[in-house]
């Protein structure tokens, strides 16, 4: 819950994943939009632990579980929206608004400040305003992929069994984060930002690729993960609870 939380907070910062790495842009054309690029959220940081979460809870504790923690999730993400709705409305102290400006400035380096940052108060509103349509989205998108996740999850383990871990969770990821991906999109830069849709569409599939090729690079950790946890359970104990999150 905690990983959730935070990564919807910190998501309304944009950053380039080429330039992070030191890599020339990708600069793809698609559906008409030019020189698209890996432009993703600052949330991806953490949301490749939520995947891995789900899918642990999905086989030990079953749809009960990931429903019951999906639902607190988006209680607090909801509690948090408000809160901060709540924190942008109070009157801000004078003083603070531009105490980020040195009292021996000069009034040249002072109205450069001023230009770069505007008061605090602003910069406070400008940031945490951004993040309400994100947090929106994010609180439909996430409800609905994590019940499509958990369905899926457990539809392919009733067709394969114990075995194929890497189907039931990767492939549930990769159909939840689909869902996941286009419906926060479409709230936050169609309906929020009014980014034209086809760049929304675009930048949707550019965030997916990402986000799909995370998902695969993460099977081992799922399969070490089990590893982990039936060594620390026994095999016995173990057994029992995936049979019991299967029911």
């Amino acid at each position: 819950m905690s990983n959730t939380l935070i990564a919807e907070f910190m998501g309304v910062k944009l950053f380039s994943l080429e330039k992070t790495f030191g890599f020339p842009e990708a600069n793809w054309t698609l559906f008409g939009q030019s020189n698209l690029n890996f432009t993703l959220s600052a949330g991806v940081l953490l949301w490749p632990v939520v995947f891995i979460m789900t899918d642990l809870i999905n086989e030990y504790y079953g749809r009960r579980g990931v429903k019951i923690l999906t639902y607190m999730t988006a209680g607090l993400i909801t509690y948090g929206f408000v809160m901060l709705t709540f924190a942008m409305e109070l009157s801000p102290a004078e003083f603070w608004r531009t105490s980020h400006i040195g009292p021996d400035w000069s009034e040249a380096q002072k109205q450069a400040a001023l230009l770069q940052v505007g008061d605090y108060n602003q910069a406070y509103n400008l940031v945490f305003g951004q993040s309400r349509w994100i947090i929106f989205g994010s609180i439909v998108a996430f409800l609905l992929s994590q019940l499509v996740d958990v369905r899926v999850f457990h539809q392919i383990k009733m067709r394969t069994g114990e075995g194929k871990i890497w189907m039931r969770s990767t492939g549930s990821t990769l159909v939840s984060q689909l869902i996941d991906t286009f419906v926060v999109g479409i709230i936050a830069l169609y309906f929020g930002l009014h980014i034209p849709f086809a760049q929304v569409i675009a930048t949707c599939v550019m965030g997916y690729l990402y986000k799909g090729t995370v998902a695969l690079l993460l099977t081992p950790v799922i399969y070490a993960l089990h590893g982990a946890i039936d060594g620390y359970l026994g095999h016995s104990q173990a057994e029992q609870m995936k049979v019991e999150a299967a029911q």
